[in-house]
């Protein structure tokens, strides 16, 4: 390809959330005319899609932002501790508005497929009204969870009462005052609805199949004084966070929880749940997703605090998980979750000892026993990093699929970031990039891919494309550094979607990186190091040897 080979744009983004935001800033930075297209009506993403009752973030305000422009960082004032999903999307709205993005972002633009042509080295990308633009770089800012799944319990068309699965939520809202509800689903999104939405209802039933660790916390308001505080040292507070495993700004652990006495082990585990959230799973231990005793001793710790917030032993028992330990599933936050069921109009239907049989036109029924609803909410979450991916066809050489790819040689990929046969693809977010608060690695991917792209434009590189041993590593790294954590066994155990576990007949490989995040930013720039030979696949025969990862 040459450059007076016509295309109507350099680059393509898929995704108007925080990565589509990221990287049209950062591209536009660099000269590349490049626009956003999005399915939705709306700015936002995950943000805009997901409006149940109790959205919001599990990741406090002062690292679920970016840090890259000075005049957000200066302009935006953040309300609470951690933001619900309407504060986020007005953040993400201003950041659009502010950086002047939206010119560039077509929204109502569902992409139905994009199709490589490697004799022009460009992309097509087709939408679903019938239109079609080419470009030479296509990249996904289709974020992680985003592609929902239901149930597949027998009878779930003939309910005839209001059904809502929780990414689908209504724009305009829906009344439960006084309805009897049933809720399917635990994980996040389920654990923020719970407490929001028990006291309008007149009667809840919250079918439960696998119980979660939960650290609960508060949601403050944020002072103007801890606003200019973070204001001051954003770029201490960010780079705090950057250099963490798990994107978070907080304090490395000092101690393992097998190195210190019972009483000084229960006070610190005391003090960091009152601190909250995800205090606890990243400062009370350093062993506490390494060590399967150290996670056990988290899990006994979270399981007397059940029994002391809920009165009823039974219950209380039931929201215990006994078949696996903490860190199994990813970690959510609770506001409330937990003490929700002390109200006597909410029930906890265990479908674990008894599972659901079939949804009914009146309800559901559990075993033989039907439960009369008016409204079902399915919280059951997504087919998690993949399914985005998968749910459109992007085709590479030959025509192969990034789907058939993945479900014929395994999940590949050169960190997340793009794939053998997809030249000048690239992603944000992909499958095994890190197990992080993921603002920490959108920011930084976007400028990656920036410095990468101007490196690729300035040296005549026309073509990036992951090479097959850059995958092969990448893939086993994957797997090693998630099998030396307790996520593998416990994730196992608990079906956890980093394993593709929640969803029937996905491959069990590790969805994302859990070596750490500020490990996955070294392996990131040593490609940068190295002249990005191992995304130099193309032009093997002149390229030199390629780099590990």
């Amino acid at each position: 390809m040459t450059e007076t080979t016509p295309r109507d744009h350099d680059a393509v983004v898929i995704g108007a959330g925080f990565s589509g935001l990221a990287l049209l800033h950062h591209l536009r930075e660099i000269g590349l005319d490049t626009i956003v297209v999005d399915g939705e009506d709306g700015i936002g993403g995950t943000w805009w899609v997901n409006r149940y009752p109790g959205v919001r973030t599990d990741s406090e305000f002062s690292y679920y932002s970016f840090s890259f422009s000075k005049e957000v960082r200066e302009e935006w004032t953040w309300t609470q501790r951690y933001p619900a999903g309407a504060e986020v999307l007005d953040y993400l709205n201003f950041v659009a508005d502010r950086l002047d993005l939206r010119k560039d972002i077509r929204l109502n633009t569902r992409v139905d497929s994009a199709v490589y042509d490697e004799d022009a080295n460009l992309w097509t990308v087709n939408f679903a009204d019938g239109t079609s633009v080419t470009t030479k770089y296509l990249i996904s800012g289709m974020g992680v969870l985003s592609q929902a799944i239901y149930p597949d319990i027998p009878g779930i068309d003939t309910f005839t009462g209001e059904k809502y699965h929780t990414a689908h939520w209504p724009r305009t809202g829906v009344d439960l005052t006084g309805k009897k509800v049933g809720l399917i689903g635990l994980g996040a999104s389920g654990i923020q609805i719970v407490p929001v939405i028990a006291p309008e209802v007149d009667e809840f039933f919250v079918f439960q199949r696998t119980p979660n660790f939960i650290v609960e916390t508060n949601n403050d308001a944020v002072s103007p004084e801890e606003m200019q505080y973070v204001r001051e040292n954003y770029d201490e507070i960010y780079a705090k966070a950057a250099a963490h495993p798990f994107g978070v700004a907080m304090e490395p652990a000092e101690f393992s929880a097998l190195e210190v006495s019972p009483e000084k082990r229960r006070a610190i585990f005391e003090s960091k749940w009152n601190e909250g959230g995800f205090h606890f799973a990243n400062e009370c231990f350093n062993d506490l997703a390494t060590n399967h005793e150290a996670s056990e001793l988290g899990s006994e710790f979270i399981r007397s605090k059940i029994r002391e917030i809920v009165k009823d032993p039974a219950t209380a028992e039931l929201l215990s998980p006994t078949t696996y330990s903490f860190n199994g599933k990813r970690v959510p936050t609770g506001h409330g979750y937990y003490n929700t069921f002390n109200l006597p109009h909410v029930h906890l239907v265990d479908t674990e000892a008894e599972p659901i049989t079939e949804i009914t036109e009146k309800g559901l029924k559990v075993g033989d026993t039907e439960y009369e609803l008016d409204v079902i909410i399915f919280a059951t979450g997504f087919d998690a990093m993949t399914g985005t991916l998968t749910n459109i066809d992007i085709r590479g050489r030959g025509g192969r699929t990034l789907r058939d790819k993945w479900l014929e040689d395994g999940l590949k990929s050169n960190l997340g970031i793009n794939a053998n046969g997809f030249p000048n693809f690239f992603m944000s977010l992909g499958p095994q990039t890190p197990y992080s608060n993921l603002v920490v690695p959108i920011q930084l991917g976007a400028q990656w891919l920036q410095r990468a792209l101007k490196w690729a434009e300035e040296n005549g590189v026309e073509r990036f494309e992951a090479t097959p041993e850059s995958e092969d590593w990448w893939a086993a790294e994957t797997e090693r550094t998630g099998k030396s954590t307790v996520m593998y066994s416990e994730g196992k155990k608990a079906k956890a979607w980093f394993l593709g576990e929640n969803v029937p007949g996905k491959p069990e490989e590790f969805q994302v990186y859990m070596g750490g995040g500020q490990v996955y930013q070294q392996h990131c720039r040593e490609v940068e190091e190295s002249g990005y030979r191992s995304l130099l696949a193309t032009d093997s025969a002149s390229a030199p040897e390629p780099a590990r990862a």
